[in-house]
């Protein structure tokens, strides 16, 4: 539905980056050759998002359930995450960009989990855009742990029942500190969410693409934010309450 616009870009953008096995398979290569594809994509993505004035990119690189996947792919996924991160963080770095891992990272090697440590805290302080990284990131973890850390709370006596609310909820979320995604984005043609920010998608725009990853290019990233442009946001009011308050 065409409808009068709301923010021209979004504060925040999600993303699942899918389809870089398939891709692969397209042209009889192992499944690896598409992630490593799929990293010179996600370069160009936060390139993009930064420079269209986006203030927070959170892509959805490795589930709680990809550790399902084949032993060897598992493996090269661990080992690009590491050759990325040293790759990309200093030039990343030098554009101003935060990033930060979400997801629980205890499952992750020594090394990589101080390389994680090491790029959060290198680009730390930088303002131009955060980019946060969900590796081994799952929704329902997430909203477990935040009702973990307020049960605990309500133990020490710090809070009680009757103060939780969904402000007090979501500030114990792994995005807690950052707005709620406006735009969601998922490549590679399937229309599911794949337990990715199950508390945060709440009131985002969903834009589905055919494309698959690899493929995923500058044109198609502005056709996403086009489209946003073009929706009507009404958090559960009605459209005419929406006009007369524009």
């Amino acid at each position: 539905m065409t409808s009068q616009p709301q923010e021209s870009v979004p504060s925040h953008v999600c993303i699942i980056m899918d389809g870089n096995g398939r891709w692969a398979k397209k042209r009889l290569m192992p499944r690896g050759y598409g992630h490593r594809q799929g990293v010179e994509t996600t370069r160009r993505a936060v390139e993009f998002f930064a420079a269209a004035g986006i203030k927070h990119l959170t892509l959805f690189a490795f589930s709680s359930e990809n550790w399902n996947r084949p032993d060897e792919e598992v493996t090269g996924l661990m080992e690009l995450f590491m050759q990325s991160l040293q790759k990309y963080t200093n030039e990343l770095h030098e554009k101003g960009i935060r990033i930060r891992f979400i997801g629980n990272r205890a499952m992750f090697s020594e090394a990589l989990q101080q390389k994680i440590s090491e790029t959060e805290v290198i680009t730390g302080n930088n303002s131009v855009m955060t980019l946060n990284i969900a590796a081994n990131y799952g929704g329902q973890w997430d909203i477990v742990n935040a009702a973990r850390a307020l049960a605990g709370q309500v133990s020490e006596g710090e809070i009680t029942p009757a103060q939780i609310d969904e402000q007090v909820f979501r500030q114990e979320l792994s995005l807690g500190d950052s707005p709620d995604p406006d735009l969601f984005i998922r490549t590679g043609g399937e229309h599911r969410i794949s337990n990715f920010l199950l508390w945060q998608l709440a009131y985002a725009e969903f834009y589905f693409c055919d494309r698959l990853w690899p493929d995923f290019s500058d044109s198609d990233m502005r056709d996403a934010l086009t489209e946003y442009t073009q929706r009507q946001r009404r958090y559960g009011k009605t459209g005419e309450q929406i006009e007369a308050a524009n």
